[in-house]
């Protein structure tokens, strides 16, 4: 059993940053993995919820990583501080449309 650590990030997208301006931020949000070790899946796309409770939230992504050490990894790495630029310049009111979320948990998911 390992902790290990869901980041969550949630976006309220401009209405004029088009979803093809959203895939080409998260491509290269999903290149980080071969820079950062103890990254694992990185998921991430637009919100197709049925039951439309986004409360403005178009965009979002999960990164599954090994431990805290490896959030801070991530976080003081030049491609991830490039990619969250980018994100902010995307979001309704900059930062305060990004919502970011790290939950541990175990690799049982216990």
């Amino acid at each position: 059993m390992t902790n290990r650590l869901l980041h969550v990030v949630l976006i309220k997208t401009r209405p004029d940053v088009s979803d093809a301006t959203m895939e080409a931020i998260f491509a290269d949000l999903r290149a980080i993995r071969t820079h950062v070790e103890g990254i694992g899946d990185i998921i991430a796309g637009r919100s197709q919820s049925p039951e439309q409770l986004e409360r403005g939230y178009t965009h979002g992504f999960t990164i599954d990583m090994e431990s805290f050490a490896i959030l801070e990894a991530y976080q003081a790495h030049p491609q991830h501080k490039a990619v969250g630029a980018r994100l902010v310049e995307s979001a309704v009111g900059g930062i305060d449309g990004i919502l970011v979320l790290d939950i541990p948990f175990n690799s049982r998911n216990e």
